[in-house]
């Protein structure tokens, strides 16, 4: 486990008093920036917030406005490849926490906060808000009850537990995603698109992100590859981004520009950011565009409810058979041969999408 800190200028840090407010989302980058809202309101009354995040979620909690300070663990309840429990991990986050005065954790409709409000426990920390549908005895303070049987967007229900606890976003604050400014120069990326200068305008290419965390919501590679063609023969610049460089080169092919593997998660926004629209499966980069405020062609597959985790608060068109057996299994492998809800995108319908996303 480790912590950053960056500080807030005088200007922009308020003099709330409810202390040191810790503000835990354990699982992806895409998860933590969908904290973005909660975070912002609680930020509004806190003297510090700090962000606990899982490894794969702490580049993105860097970059959320209102937070002070991150600190990273891996929790054996979420983590996609879960390390074992010992009491030597438990130790090092118990005295990670231990300057705590209160706690929000957010949730998703899968998961538990109870395991790490018995942990805050041990830590000290006076009062925790969650949602708990299970009794929580002693652990919460303040327990928020929702009806997981109704599809709420993953903000909106994370923004419901802030407000329970008492916080809610200053006026004016529109509630959607964001990120903090500046983000970093891109001219050493965009410089190499043909016609696209150092500082690129918003919308001079089109971003295709082809991996996701999970084979069940990836679109075939062969179909990205072929949407670029397709994409630069309508006359689009394309840029091709992700962290599997074999899979990045083979999409780019000798049409687009590959970044794949060269940006850190801050470059990576910036580069989405000055998009037009970006092509993504349901993975941190879509939520990433709706922090920058750029329309996605959503590649979505129903394992998880669009509902909840399509693009929130941007233009986009939603591809992909919602209604497809998968749907609501949470698989991370498609359990139906021939992956049928992606596979019946075709490159057309992507073309076509970003056309309209664009016009």
């Amino acid at each position: 486990m480790s912590g950053t800190s960056r500080e807030r200028s005088k200007k922009d840090r308020n003099t709330g008093d409810t202390g040191r407010v810790l503000v835990a989302r354990l699982d992806d980058a895409g998860d933590v920036l969908l904290a973005g809202p909660a975070v912002r309101a609680i930020s509004a009354k806190a003297r510090e917030v700090v962000f606990l995040a899982g490894p794969n979620g702490r580049a993105a909690a860097e970059l959320l406005p209102g937070v002070d300070r991150v600190i990273t663990w891996r929790a054996p309840w979420i983590d996609h490849t879960p390390p074992p429990v010992t009491a030597d991990g438990v130790a090092e986050l118990v005295e990670q926490a231990a300057d705590i005065d209160e706690a929000v954790l957010l949730t998703s409709f899968h998961q538990s906060a109870l395991p790490l409000a018995l942990l805050l426990r041990l830590a000290g920390v006076r009062r925790i808000t969650a949602i708990s549908n299970d009794y929580p005895g002693s652990l919460l303070d303040v327990r928020h009850r929702v009806d997981e049987s109704v599809d709420v967007p993953e903000a909106e229900r994370m923004l419901a537990v802030a407000e329970a606890a008492g916080f809610t976003l200053p006026e004016g604050d529109d509630g959607k995603l964001a990120v903090q400014h500046p983000l970093p120069d891109i001219g050493k990326f965009t410089g190499h698109c043909v016609g696209v200068g150092g500082v690129a305008d918003k919308g001079a290419y089109v971003v295709v992100h082809p991996g996701t965390s999970a084979p069940a919501r990836t679109w075939p590679a062969d179909r990205h590859r072929q949407t670029v063609r397709e994409l630069a023969d309508d006359g689009h610049q394309v840029v091709v981004t992700g962290t599997e460089r074999d899979l990045t080169a083979y999409v780019a092919s000798d049409v687009a520009l590959d970044l794949g593997g060269v940006t850190t998660f801050a470059e990576l926004a910036a580069v989405i950011e000055r998009a037009g629209v970006l092509v993504a499966g349901n993975t941190g980069p879509a939520h990433l565009a709706a922090a920058v405020g750029t329309p996605v062609v959503s590649l979505f597959a129903p394992v998880v409810p669009a509902v909840r985790w399509a693009p929130y608060g941007v233009p986009a068109v939603l591809l992909g058979d919602q209604e497809a057996p998968c749907r609501d299994s949470r698989a991370r492998v498609c359990p139906v041969p021939g992956h049928p809800c992606l596979s019946q995108v075709t490159s057309e319908q992507v073309v076509k999408a970003v056309r309209e996303l664009t016009q």
